[in-house]
């Protein structure tokens, strides 16, 4: 349930802001404003993850969202047009809702790092399931956002993304508690906690740190879809939904595929296979112009992002103390996306012409740090063999 409100926010706010503002700088912004406030909710989730539980934090995290959204549709209802009113409502929700759905992915994500250890050596089919849970959602929330945003409206959408949020918290167990620390850390030392084990393990930093170079780039082509599918090729915000189902379809088939390779060759072959998928399908991307071409070339892209998903969550799990685990997560996922902000303040200040080449740039240096991360990472052993 959390997992499809998240993907119906991530992807349908945009469209939201596109469909009411119809300017491409405010749909970058926008993206912008929903990926900033995550890089401080990430850090500080971690840390309060490991004070008070994974239950509480999900539970609340989920129950505001539901609340945010709630009063976001009333408050769009009420308002005609699109004039500042509606652009301070659509931007304060993509910030409000981005930092909520960060909480509840933290919460989620320390519980699943409980399940990994506890499978021993088989963690990376745990992982790979646990990451088919996110594509499903990936593959209905989008074409759902832009479905409802198309037929029904912005307020079927939201209200639609609150259900979601408000199942969520009442399905959660207290069983899932097992996760935190024993001893809860103050925020700040949490962080600290987080760096320092992240330091200590230097396979995990060099495959953060390509898998961060590569989301700029991943990232550009989220906050851009909308302006290029809307607006540069004349299709429907439903058009732009369908692009990450398929997408998400595609990663799916990746993360299954992976978790057999793992089984055959290890971890390092199948992560630096996944990456020149990926790094390939983003070059292609930059210079096609035709939506089909669009659709199956990032579906391409997901793909390979998949299988390093898997790659990077396994080596997580298994390297990263449990009483670190929610600290450290939070530092790294915040390290991960980093870039996204970033790229959505590409897009608002690129003229939309010049967007081809502002993603051109952008896939060469994911290459080049696909690239060097995975060349650091070939003899580590961490990545050779996976420990018991």
């Amino acid at each position: 349930m959390d997992a499809g409100g998240s993907a119906m926010t991530t992807y349908g706010i945009p469209l939201l802001v596109l469909a009411t503002t119809r300017s491409a700088a405010l749909t970058g912004l926008a993206f912008a404003l929903e990926w900033i406030p995550r890089l401080g909710a990430f850090a500080v989730a971690g840390a309060m993850v490991d004070r008070y539980g994974a239950t509480r934090v999900f539970r609340l995290a989920s129950a505001a969202r539901a609340a945010v959204v709630l009063v976001a549709a009333l408050v769009l209802a009420q308002l005609s047009g699109g004039g500042p009113s509606t652009t301070i409502t659509v931007m304060l929700l993509a910030a409000g809702t981005g930092v909520l759905t960060e909480f509840s992915y933290i919460a989620a994500e320390t519980v699943g790092g409980v399940a990994s250890r506890e499978a021993g050596e088989r963690a990376h089919r745990v992982q790979a399931v646990l990451l088919g849970i996110d594509q499903v959602a990936t593959l209905a929330g989008p074409a759902l956002a832009g479905l409802l945003l198309q037929w029904a409206g912005a307020t079927a959408m939201l209200v639609t993304i609150a259900a979601f949020s408000l199942l969520a918290a009442a399905f959660t167990s207290r069983r899932h508690d097992k996760g935190h620390a024993a001893v809860a850390e103050p925020v700040l030392q949490g962080l600290r906690t987080g760096w320092s084990t992240l330091r200590s393990l230097p396979a995990l930093g060099w495959l953060v740190t390509g898998l961060a170079v590569s989301n700029l780039a991943t990232g550009l082509l989220q906050a851009a879809a909308p302006v290029i599918v809307v607006q540069q090729m004349g299709r429907s915000t439903a058009d732009v939904g369908l692009i990450w189902s398929v997408a998400a379809v595609a990663s799916l088939v990746a993360v299954a595929a992976c978790r057999g390779a793992i089984d055959r060759w290890d971890l390092w072959p199948v992560g630096a296979l996944c990456a020149t998928i990926a790094a390939s399908a983003c070059l292609a991307v930059s210079l096609t112009h035709t939506y089909h071409a669009y659709l199956v070339l990032i579906a391409v892209l997901m793909a390979g992002e998949g299988g390093m998903t898997v790659v990077l969550r396994t080596l997580r799990s298994h390297l990263v103390p449990k009483a670190a685990f929610g600290s450290t997560l939070g530092l790294t996922v915040l390290l991960l996306l980093a870039p996204f902000p970033v790229a959505g303040l590409l897009v608002a200040a690129a003229p939309p012409a010049l967007l081809g080449h502002v993603i051109t740039a952008c896939a060469v240096l994911q290459a080049l740090g696909l690239g060097l991360a995975f060349k650091r990472l070939r003899t580590d052993p961490a990545l050779r063999t996976r420990p018991a």
